[in-house]
């Protein structure tokens, strides 16, 4: 039997504190891989935070890998795991984009995709969206509110993706997802890992938002929390199903 070790990285990320979020995204990173952790997931924008321009503002997002990617990259290579990480980037055109890098246990990047769906005024979408091949699966991402348009979750499935996953930032209430992904598990026939976040910033909340493993419509696994937790799970290869009835769930 083929199975992978699991983390969702469901974090109280602080908007516009990059060290502070950089930090917590190390010691979940270096928790979940002491655990075993094969893939592990953060939610999006994982090390700004969702609104981070009033704070911030947009003249520190930079070309990646900037310096801390780097360093990060050696980081997730010495604790031989693979990381999906939610962080802004500026284009060689100098546009910004909110985008999610798949980095190996090898410190490779070997891929990112750039979120399609604009919501923030400062991020311009991406075009394109591929699935991102591990060597073991075929991982098709969708940020956010990606997985609202049926178009996106479909072209990745066609273009040979076996599982999503979805870092997200996105509480319930006005706006909140309302079954999106349960719809797209069930017209791609693909499981969803949604790793989603607690906390809060400026207009947005998200003590409620629940990170989430789905597979045909249902909610096989489900968390919220007021702290930062690493969610950890076991996934069979060969039958495609979670093996475990809860999160395994460790505060951090």
């Amino acid at each position: 039997m083929r199975k992978i070790k699991v983390a969702l990285l469901h974090l109280l990320l602080v908007a516009g504190d990059l060290k502070h979020n950089q930090s917590l995204i190390e010691k979940a990173v270096k928790e979940a891989a002491r655990k075993g952790a094969d893939l592990i997931i953060t939610p999006e924008l994982a090390t700004s935070g969702l609104q981070f321009t009033n704070i911030i503002g947009e003249n520190w997002i930079e070309h990646q890998p900037n310096e801390w990617m780097v360093k990060f990259s050696n980081f997730v290579k010495s604790n031989n795991t693979t990381v999906f990480l939610g962080c802004a980037e500026r284009s060689a055109e100098g546009k910004l984009h909110n985008s999610v890098f798949v980095i190996d246990k090898k410190g490779r990047l070997l891929g990112k995709q750039k979120k399609i769906t604009r919501v923030d005024h400062w991020s311009s979408p991406g075009e394109s969206v591929e699935a991102i091949d591990l060597g073991y699966i075929k991982v098709g991402v969708l940020i956010c509110a990606d997985a609202y348009p049926k178009t996106i979750a479909s072209t990745l499935a066609k273009k040979g993706a076996e599982i999503l996953v979805a870092p997200s930032s996105w509480g319930p209430g006005l706006h909140g997802p309302e079954g999106e992904w349960e719809e797209r598990s069930i017209e791609t026939g693909l499981p969803i890992f949604v790793c989603n976040r607690t906390g809060e910033d400026k207009t947005v909340v998200f003590w409620d938002a629940e990170s989430s493993v789905i597979k045909n419509g249902e909610r096989l696994l489900s968390h919220k929390s007021s702290y930062s937790a690493l969610l950890m799970f076991d996934w069979n290869l060969d039958k495609m199903d979670v093996m475990n009835s809860k999160f395994e769930v460790l505060a951090l």
